[in-house]
């Protein structure tokens, strides 16, 4: 976990220091989007020179006014939208990162049954 007073890019380090020493958990992982906050060359080139990952920084389309949808973060934002339906969810009630997880994966299991139906 990292604490809101951190940067942005500092909070993304630790955290995916931290997600680095777990890759067993998701072995799959080479390519990360990111918004225009990790838009610097550093913080870019860190990433991709010590974990080896992809880090494509998903901006809004120059001239542009208005709402512009960008579908990658389309993506996650409507995904926490779908967690949010759960009550459990709305507000952090866990004391444990895993317990928040495992209802994480709870009610993407439910979300995905619910469509096979």
């Amino acid at each position: 976990m990292v604490a809101a007073s951190v940067p942005e890019r500092d909070g993304a380090k630790q955290l995916l220091e931290q997600l680095y020493q777990e890759r067993s958990r998701v072995p799959r992982l080479v390519h990360i989007w990111v918004d225009g906050g990790f838009n610097g060359e550093d913080c870019c080139h860190w990433i991709m020179d010590r974990f080896r990952w992809l880090l494509e920084v998903v901006l809004r389309p120059d001239g542009v006014k208005g709402f512009v949808l960008l579908p990658k973060r389309w993506t996650v934002e409507r995904t926490y939208g779908w967690l949010h339906w759960c009550r459990r969810l709305n507000v952090d009630y866990e004391r444990l990162p895993a317990s928040s997880e495992a209802f994480i994966h709870s009610a993407m299991i439910r979300l995905m049954l619910r469509r096979l139906t």
